[in-house]
């Protein structure tokens, strides 16, 4: 798909409002893949744009690494930067007010993950997302000072205060309290920011899945345990749900 003369691949399955799925580190793994199709199945529009990585290519501790230097070198992010967002993130707008021209209805979801998580929120300005959520923001990297960096921009924030306040916009955040990657104090950043319009989900490391790496990082896809009872199935069936809510209300 080409917007602002780029062309990137991007994989749709699923009919209703449209939900951009941005994956994590190290890209479209199964597991995202599954998720994607979860949120397809629950009666959404999904659009999938590959950001880096290999398509379906299973997760592996080198395939991680070559996908994480590789973004960090890549001029499309800063992985860094606290109060800007990543120069992919203008395209990622433009592939929200394409699906949404396309598919209708109130707004578009989006779904940011890892690398990605923070996305999500910066694209609420120029674009119709009135539904995101953010699975384990990691960016900016969490270095000394950087802990509560949100990686949006002054006019961001703005921006998702603004749909907030005129389309009734809601932000869902999801991490492991154990989680070095999403520090606490990025939650309590979004808390103190957008008040009772952002719901936190925090999970004790102890319920991720015992069979994946640690520390526990990917709420709804690796460290998932899919068992009713286990709070991170209820996180995923919560993020189902607040996707209905906001875009199918």
């Amino acid at each position: 798909m080409t917007l602002l003369g780029e062309t990137r691949t991007v994989f749709r399955r699923g009919t209703g409002p449209a939900v951009i799925v941005m994956s994590e580190i190290p890209g479209i793994t199964p597991q995202v893949a599954g998720f994607a199709t979860r949120v397809a199945n629950a009666g959404f529009s999904v659009w999938m744009p590959q950001l880096f990585g290999v398509p379906m290519k299973r997760m592996s501790p080198l395939y991680v690494v070559q996908s994480l230097t590789r973004a960090c070198i890549s001029k499309e992010f800063k992985v860094l930067a606290s109060d800007e967002s990543s120069p992919i993130v203008a395209w990622l707008r433009a592939l929200a007010r394409a699906a949404h021209a396309e598919c209708g209805g109130p707004g578009v979801g989006a779904v940011g993950m890892c690398l990605t998580g923070n996305f999500a929120l910066a694209m609420m300005l120029d674009a119709p997302v009135i539904a995101p959520v953010l699975s384990q923001p990691s960016l900016p990297f969490c270095l000394p000072g950087k802990a509560a960096g949100l990686h949006a921009s002054p006019a961001e924030l703005a921006a998702a205060h603004q749909k907030i306040d005129d389309d009734g916009a809601k932000i869902l955040g999801l991490r492991f309290t154990t989680d070095p990657m999403c520090p606490g104090a990025r939650f309590e950043r979004l808390r103190a920011e957008f008040g009772d319009a952002f719901e936190g989900i925090e999970i004790d490391g102890c319920h991720a899945n015992p069979k994946a790496p640690k520390p526990a990082h990917s709420v709804l896809t690796t460290h998932l345990i899919d068992e009713a009872g286990e709070p991170t199935r209820a996180a995923l069936d919560r993020t189902l749900a607040f996707l209905r809510e906001q875009l199918k209300p």
